[in-house]
């Protein structure tokens, strides 16, 4: 398989506060990697450092075999790296296609459309009009999500988007992950409940205070070793 991200030996500050220590990681074109961990264990840092929202050294972060760790945020938007962030972050005076075309305003080329998003998610075609903060919270991630697969990504990082949401809701959502990936992408999708990340993953990292405390397949993993892991036991 082909090498699409490689994070080698990253650390993350937020000002004289260290969040991330020596964080590797490597994430091959079409897969599905899962990174999983309690609050506050780096998950959310890991990838606003590898979306350019935190400052990284150049070399910690290679993206299609280029360093890019010192590239700003919409250069890497514009390269194929698109983020979905915790809490979804919508465009309250917007509607919900106004949203998603401004996903699509770098002109990327692919497979995602405005068609194509109300395809994966047939719901948001009935409420395109609607303001996007008259949804659930449900819809609301899924026109999170559709708009960041408007800028037709290499890469989809996904922060926690299963949370605050109903149990019927995430299966909903995870249930168009597979979709998502046979579209050729790779994703990363950080959360902190294990039997989702299993169901979804190819790959699992496990962090714990800002290190790697597990990392493997997840048919290679088990839940009672990652469980371990996750509460640093």
């Amino acid at each position: 398989m082909t090498t699409l991200l490689q994070v080698r030996a990253l650390d993350a500050f937020y000002g004289d506060f260290q969040a991330l220590f020596g964080v590797s990681l490597r994430i091959e074109a079409g897969q599905v990697v899962a990174v999983i961990g309690a609050n506050g264990a780096g998950k959310s840092t890991l990838l606003q450092s590898i979306a350019g929202l935190l400052p990284a050294r150049r070399d910690t972060i290679l993206f299609d075999g280029e360093a890019i760790g010192d590239v700003p945020a919409h250069a890497r938007v514009a390269r194929g790296i698109a983020l979905v962030p915790e809490g979804r972050r919508l465009f309250p005076s917007l509607t919900v296609e106004e949203n998603l075309v401004i996903g699509g305003q770098l002109g990327r080329p692919g497979a995602w459309s405005l068609d194509r998003i109300y395809e994966l998610f047939p719901m948001l075609r009935e409420r395109r009009t609607a303001p996007s903060t008259s949804l659930s919270g449900g819809q609301q991630q899924m026109v999170a999500i559709g708009r960041a697969l408007m800028s037709n990504p290499k890469l989809l990082l996904c922060d926690e988007i299963s949370l605050g949401l109903a149990p019927i809701v995430v299966r909903d959502i995870y249930a168009r992950l597979p979709a998502i990936a046979r579209e050729g992408l790779s994703l990363v999708i950080v959360e902190q409940d294990i039997v989702q990340a299993l169901a979804a993953a190819d790959h699992v990292y496990c962090l714990q205070e800002g290190r790697v405390a597990l990392a493997g397949t997840a048919g290679a993993l088990t839940r009672e070793a990652i469980s371990a892991a996750y509460f640093g036991v």
